[in-house]
């Protein structure tokens, strides 16, 4: 029986992201990955009256994790208030006949721009975004993103649109399937991958987890065979979601929006994505070309606030395994 995880999400790197933004009480803020709430509840409980929060998520999972007064605006510009148990309940925010500093976006965060544009708001003082995926996602099993339980081959974010992890194996031309399991993945083998999956989905279609790790399970040596098959579910899920497209759409719509002295904080998980977070906190660009002025002086739109990336410590190391290979980098508009 597949069953659902029952906590949605442990927040990484709380106080040092949350921190990294320097919150003005009076500020505009945006959450892009509000999953289990975590660190928006932490940028409410530093916000003044006049403060704003806008948080962003496209799982409808995630909308269980909302609180008793908040602006829940959907993918048709629907907008809707809400009166469930708050992000915002527990932080000392106005009471039911007051505004409420939060509005929470049920949209990708690719749109961030659109949406803000919608708002009316023309600049923000901070964006925090905890890339990957969430703890609640590798512990439903109903959802496919993880090896360990058999479910339907899913995998995606969004559970109201778009393909699923079992339609680009079953349906991808075989070189698509091998540059995106080389591509994502970093897997050397991508080309034998891709050639078992073609062979085996002519006898039957690929379904499920366990279909999949039937198809692919002979071509992994033993030693590194939960290391390698951590990188294929990794590849597919970011084709699913089209996450890389969708962090470069919303790190350059952040360059735009945010206010001279507003703040990034970015936690990434693995190289592709951090890669292209530090690319555009030191260049202005996803592709890390430095542009240059007349004078030779660099044209980067960002400081770095910390040269060296923040690292979890021992004691959340040891309480939050998903900390394991976090990474915050956290910059300034100049």
């Amino acid at each position: 029986m597949i069953t659902k995880a029952t906590t949605y999400h442990v927040p990484v790197l709380l106080k040092e992201s949350v921190d990294g933004l320097n919150i003005k009480p009076d500020g505009i803020y945006i959450d892009v990955t509000f999953g289990g709430g975590g660190h928006s509840r932490e940028i409410l409980s530093r916000l003044g009256e006049n403060g704003h929060l806008y948080s962003f998520d496209q799982d409808a999972d995630a909308e269980g994790n909302l609180g008793n007064r908040y602006e829940v605006s959907g993918v048709n510009g629907e907008t809707e208030k809400n009166d469930k148990n708050a992000p915002n309940g527990d932080t000392g925010k106005p009471s039911s006949s007051s505004p409420s500093p939060f509005t929470f976006v049920r949209s990708n965060f690719r749109y961030l721009k659109n949406w803000m544009r919608y708002y009316g708001v023309d600049h923000i003082d901070g964006l925090l975004g905890d890339l990957g995926v969430s703890s609640h996602h590798f512990d439903d099993e109903s959802r496919g993103f993880s090896f360990r339980f058999d479910a339907p081959l899913d995998m995606r974010m969004n559970k109201r649109a778009g393909k699923t992890a079992a339609d680009v194996v079953n349906t991808y031309e075989e070189e698509r399937l091998a540059d995106i399991f080389y591509l994502y993945g970093e897997l050397k083998t991508s080309r034998r991958i891709a050639a078992t999956l073609v062979n085996v989905r002519k006898q039957k279609q690929i379904l499920t987890t366990q279909d999949f790790l039937n198809a692919v399970d002979p071509l992994f040596r033993r030693e590194r065979e939960k290391k390698d098959m951590a990188k294929l579910f990794q590849a597919l899920r970011i084709e699913v979601n089209q996450e890389m497209a969708a962090l470069k759409e919303m790190l350059m719509s952040a360059q735009e929006l945010l206010a001279p002295g507003g703040r990034l904080s970015i936690i990434t998980y693995h190289s592709l994505e951090d890669r292209i977070v530090k690319n555009i906190m030191k260049s202005g660009n996803a592709e890390g070309k430095v542009q240059q002025d007349f004078f030779g002086r660099s044209e980067c739109p960002f400081r770095l606030i910390n040269n060296k990336v923040i690292v979890p410590d021992n004691e959340e190391l040891a309480n939050n395994p998903r900390s394991r290979s976090a990474k915050l980098r956290i910059a300034e508009k100049k």
